[in-house]
């Protein structure tokens, strides 16, 4: 590690949150609402009607809708969404923050997403994570997928009906240049809330122990640096088997990974350890953009 980690590294002065009026997303509308109480952030609120939601139906190619009841539906979806984001806007006035609601009419969801950051250059994206069974609970989901792999900015997955606190944090770590900049981002979330810190580096197995331990008497000594205390957590096993299990055990209200910051949805491999612990974690993920 460089040692040159600094508290000031880290901002929020604007949010970019998404929502789809679903209890899905409903976890990270509040979680805006408290980084917002936190940090001072200006939310942004983003709902996007898509133009041609067909895939709703089993067999989308045998509907046939006329153009006119097309318009009206979607007439009928756009003033549903703007109630919905005035309600969220007196919602978020009651608690003092200060929130501007944004409508966009797209076809993609997450290319409707990312033009948006581009427009507004926010410190951070929400997303809420949607509730899955099976296998398809280990990944991330396609939208949030593609969103993280091409978004210039840090990313906060929220799963459903939980709540993002600041009592305890945990920060993962394999000594690349990438968990710096994901250190940089816990040491300044510790000492702007007083949350516990830990500091986790998993090895794979007892071979690999040394230099985890490494890792983390590097991360320690850069967190007290910072006049910010880190308990270090030596994991050993599968990396994202050992972050979820330590955060249940441990009650983690967020885990912080560095990401490699590359773009493209094959980048994200359904094995990585990023998705498999945003897919699997009692908590929200933060994940922090590396650069290249």
């Amino acid at each position: 590690m460089s040692g040159e980690t600094r508290i000031s590294f880290y901002r929020l002065e604007k949010v970019l949150v998404c929502t789809d009026h679903s209890p899905f997303s409903r976890g990270a509308f509040n979680a805006a609402l408290s980084l917002a109480r936190a940090f001072g952030s200006k939310v942004h609120l983003l709902q996007i009607v898509e133009l041609f939601p067909f895939y709703e139906f089993p067999q989308p190619d045998l509907v046939t809708i006329s153009p006119q009841l097309t318009q009206d539906l979607l007439n009928l979806r756009e003033t549903a969404a703007r109630e919905y984001l005035e309600a969220c806007k007196n919602e978020a006035a009651q608690q003092g923050v200060d929130l501007d609601t944004r409508l966009r009419l797209g076809t993609g969801i997450y290319g409707e997403i990312l033009e948006e950051a581009q427009e507004i250059k926010p410190d951070l994206i929400i997303l809420g994570r949607r509730g899955r069974t099976g296998l398809d609970r280990l990944m991330m989901g396609s939208v949030t997928a593609r969103v993280i792999g091409h978004s210039p900015v840090n990313v906060l997955v929220v799963p459903k009906d939980v709540r993002l606190d600041f009592q305890k944090l945990l920060i993962a770590s394999d000594g690349s240049s990438y968990s710096e900049a994901a250190l940089a981002a816990a040491l300044t979330l510790a000492w702007k809330t007083g949350a516990v810190l830990l500091g986790a580096c998993v090895a794979r197995d007892e071979s690999e122990l040394p230099t985890a331990r490494d890792i983390l008497e590097k991360v320690k000594t850069t967190a007290a640096r910072e006049s910010v205390a880190l308990e270090p957590r030596l994991l050993q096993g599968r990396p994202y088997e050992a972050l979820v299990k330590v955060a249940r055990d441990e009650a983690v209200n967020l885990i912080i990974l560095g990401s490699h910051g590359r773009t493209g949805l094959k980048r994200l491999l359904m094995g990585s350890v990023a998705e498999r612990v945003i897919g699997q974690a009692p908590c929200p993920v933060l994940v922090v953009k590396g650069v290249e």
